[in-house]
Parts: structure tokens; sequence; C-alpha cells
């Protein structure tokens, strides 16, 4: 019962940072970060990451991606996939290479730069899209092209993080726990996506005619938290984000009558428990140990961290024919990093390529990074021509 307690204060404190920090014309989610790192061990440690924070965080993060989907246009999707590839390939290239280069001049050897590369190549779009719903942007062009380039870079991710463990193995480092053969992997997400197109085009429209039918209180409702659970699900079991799933079902049940509905249903939902402890529970992976030992080595790859991205992501937009404000939105909506990043660093930490010291300087460049990005975002987004906002 005491994380009851541990949910009320978050709940009230991450609505207090929100109201403050749109009141200084900052997006909420900044608060709400800030917060996680106020309360937990950073700071004050009244809060830590235990697994019911974990676990209402996971479903924060599949619910706002649920709904992320929802509010996507998926013709406009379609439309875009093409820039999408381009932009999420030079997103990584640019991390790995210059990243990887300067993390083996600091002194780090060639396989732990090269990790450190791989680390932030991943990005973690979902503060991306609590932004992009703040200012109602999911459903523009560039929008569409940052959704679709962060599932392709979902999918780089896995396999450069298959074929790191790989090289690992073959230097005699061993890894924690089994890995599937990437192969097998690849073949596993061809399926899912195979299952997506089924999904999208009749599974999820007859399963919400027949939720509307069942004399239940709320069963169109429990049918589409049903196809998101279930989707998030089965993409993390063929090693995909969890998020990936969840948006591709907001997707799916957007193509059918119900979709005002649901995004009337589901946004409080998500807003009013799981999503606020989603943002906090990244302030709270933050820890200032070794801090001191590595200041110059944080300050410097955070640098990297976003304009890699930053760069990488805009140059794909800007070779897609995107305008120099596009492809800057697109960038800045890029820099976030998350979930894989997180698991990439914690196996290279686990198999002893990485120091407690370095470890803990990776988590809290990723949590920075991650932090900046919607700062970087807001101003960039209010460049777009009113036109390509609607």
């Amino acid at each position: 019962m005491a994380f009851l307690g541990t949910l009320c204060l978050i709940l009230v404190l991450t609505t207090l940072a929100g109201n403050f920090a749109n009141r200084l014309g900052v997006p909420a989610v900044i608060g709400e970060l800030v917060i996680g790192i106020v309360i937990g061990p950073a700071m004050l440690n009244w809060v830590q990451l235990n697994s019911l924070v974990s676990l209402f965080s996971d479903i924060g993060v599949v619910i706002l991606m649920f709904l992320g989907g929802l509010e996507s246009d998926l013709k406009l999707l379609v439309k875009y996939l093409k820039p999408a590839i381009i932009v999420a390939t030079s997103g990584v290239v640019f991390p790995v290479t210059i990243m990887g280069a300067v993390s083996w001049w600091w002194g780090f050897s060639p396989l732990e730069a090269l990790f450190i590369g791989v680390i932030f190549s991943a990005t973690s779009v979902s503060i991306s899209v609590a932004v992009l719903k703040e200012y109602h942007a999911l459903s523009t062009r560039e929008g569409a092209t940052i959704l679709g380039a962060a599932v392709a870079d979902d999918i780089i991710g896995v396999i450069l993080l298959s074929l790191m463990i790989s090289l690992l193995a073959s230097q005699g480092i061993q890894t924690t726990g089994s890995q599937p053969a990437l192969g097998l992997v690849l073949v596993e997400q061809v399926a899912f996506f195979g299952g997506t197109y089924l999904l999208v085009k009749w599974i999820a429209p007859y399963l919400m005619h027949l939720s509307e039918r069942l004399v239940m209180a709320s069963s169109v409702t429990i049918m589409s938290m049903v196809i998101c659970l279930g989707m998030a699900w089965l993409a993390n079991i063929v090693g995909l984000s969890g998020a990936i799933g969840a948006f591709f079902a907001g997707i799916a049940v957007a193509n059918t009558p119900y979709r005002n509905t649901l995004a009337d249903h589901v946004e409080p939902l998500g807003n009013a428990v799981f999503i606020p402890v989603f943002f906090v529970s990244v302030g709270l992976n933050m820890t200032l140990a070794h801090l001191s030992e590595n200041v110059g080595l944080i300050v410097a790859l955070t640098v990297l961290a976003c304009l890699t991205k930053l760069i990488g992501c805009g140059l794909g937009a800007r070779l897609s024919q995107f305008s120099w404000t596009s492809s800057t939105v697109i960038g800045t909506g890029m820099i976030a990093r998350g979930e894989m990043g997180l698991i990439t660093a914690q196996i290279g930490h686990q198999a002893g390529l990485m120091s407690n010291t370095s470890y803990s300087a990776m988590i809290l460049i990723i949590i920075l990074a991650t932090i900046l990005a919607p700062l970087f975002l807001k101003p960039a987004l209010k460049r777009l021509p009113v036109a390509a906002k609607v």
C-alpha cells in the first residue's frame, strides 16, 4: 500500500510542475521530467525506481504511443515512409561514427568506443510524441516522418545490438541471457509487420465492431486496450520496443469509426495516472554518482548526442526535399534517447565492457539528451508555417 502514497506524490507534483512549465512557456513534460530528478536518487531520494513504478511507467509509455497512433494519419505515414527511412539511417550513422570516434579519442578502447556509438544511435520518440501532441503537430508531414523514422530506427537499433552481442561473444566477452540469432529476429519482425497490416486492414475493424455488440460497459474502450496491450506485448517478443506495437495498435484502431470516442476515453486514463509516472521514471534513472570524475566526458557526449541526431536526421530530411525549417523540426524530434540506449548500456556494463563510472555517465547522458529534446523541439515547431501545422 505504500506505493499508493508514492503514486499520490507523483501525481500532485507532476500536475503542479506541468502547470508551472506551461506558464513559463516550455513543454509540460519538462516539468514532469525535472520532478523525477528532484524526488529521485539524484537529489531528495524520496522515490526509487522499484518494480511498481517501472510497471506503471511501462504502461504509461504504451498508452502514450497508442494515443500517438490514434492521432496519426496513416496515409501521411505511408506517403513519407521513404524519407523516414533516410532520416533514420543518417540518424544512426552520425552517432555511431562521431560519438564512437570521440569516445576512442577520449581513451576508451575501440570496442568500448563502438559500443558507446551504438548506445546513442537509438531514438526514443515517446517524449517527442508528447510534445507533438501538445502542439497539435502529429498529423503533419514532419510528425509523420518523425514517427516513421522512429520505427525504422528501432529496427536498426535491434540489428546493431544483435551485431554488438555477436562481436562481444567473438572477443570472449559473455553477455547475460541467451540471445536469438539475428536472422530469426529479422524473420520475427517481418512477421510482426505482416500481422500489423492484417490488423489495420481487417482484424481491428472486426474486433471493434464485435465489441460494440457486447452487453458490457465501456466494451469498445476495453477492446481497444486489449489490442493496444497485445500489440505492445508482441512487439516486445520480437525484439522491438513495446511502444512501437502500441503505436501501430493506435493506427489500426484509428481506422475505425471509434477513433474520436476512444481518444476521449483513453487520454484521460493515461494522463491521469500512467503517463506522468513514465516521465517521472526517466528522471528517477538519474544519479550523480561519479559525476565529478566525468564532467568533461558527460558535457562533450551530451552535446554530441544532441548534435549528431539534429544534424544527421536533419540532413536526411533535407536530402528528402524538406525545407531547412522542417528538417530542423525532424532533427530535434529525433534527439531523445530511451529504452534501447539503456538496454545497450546495461548489456555493456554486465559484460564488463564499461566500468561503474562509465556506465553511470552513459545513463546520465541519455537522460540529459532526453530532457533537452523537448526544449529544442518546441521552438522548432513554432517556426513551421501555419499551413504546415494544419
